[in-house]
């Protein structure tokens, strides 16, 4: 019986915190404003950008939001040009997680994450993964996380019974998105929330090397 992986991008598949950072810093500076504390930028990674920036900047008005928000993909697009791969590096372990459980013939992949198409795709290329994830969902396309909109349209577009399926991600934001799908959560330890804040998981992976027995355990064997 078919089974769906559904797997959150930054803070889960890859380590995006140093670009997401500066490029920040870069579209706040952008307007003349200082960025906020690295515990709270990192805390809005997998939002919308228009929702961090509502988060991170609440005082600013919709016009300055909006120029932050060009001046942050201003910055992630030049830094995503001049460092390749090497400006959203997979966490360890994460290649040949990814490889293995594509090679599986009843288990499809897909992504659901703030990133926009453009984004997500150039970091697709970057590591070798084009024609590994059946189902791509993106922020061009659905309401922000929480919003169930992503995880439903997997399920949608895969045909997988949500309890059938599993959602992979290191927020609150992934958990509660899947928990709006029916989906069971499978939170990650090494991201940007710490791993208490992920208490309504099924399960919370310490190592990447422990995500193949934990999916099997929440979907069923493949």
């Amino acid at each position: 019986m078919t089974r769906l992986v559904i797997f959150d991008v930054d803070g889960t598949l890859v380590d995006s915190q140093a670009d997401i950072l500066a490029s920040m810093t870069a579209g706040f500076a952008s307007v003349g404003m200082a960025a906020p504390a690295r515990e709270a930028v990192l805390g809005i990674v997998g939002l919308s950008l228009d929702h961090a920036m509502l988060k991170l900047a609440p005082e600013a008005d919709d016009t300055t939001r909006g120029d932050m928000v060009e001046g942050y993909k201003r910055a992630y697009q030049g830094l995503r040009m001049t460092n390749g791969a090497a400006s959203s590096p997979l966490y360890p372990g994460i290649a040949q997680v990814v490889a293995a459980l594509s090679e599986e013939p009843e288990t499809l992949l897909a992504i659901a994450t703030g990133k926009s198409r453009r984004g997500l795709l150039a970091l697709i290329d970057n590591h070798g993964w084009d024609g590994v994830f059946q189902s791509i969902q993106v922020a061009d396309d659905h309401p922000s996380k929480p919003h169930p909109s992503m995880v439903m349209t997997a399920l949608a577009e895969t045909g997988v019974a949500a309890d059938r399926a599993v959602m992979i991600g290191d927020t609150t934001y992934d958990m509660e998105m899947a928990r709006g799908a029916g989906v069971p959560f499978l939170g990650v330890s090494w991201g940007y929330h710490p791993p208490h804040m992920l208490a309504h998981a099924a399960a919370v992976a310490e190592r990447v090397e422990d995500l193949p027995a934990l999916i099997t355990r929440i979907t069923g064997a493949a």
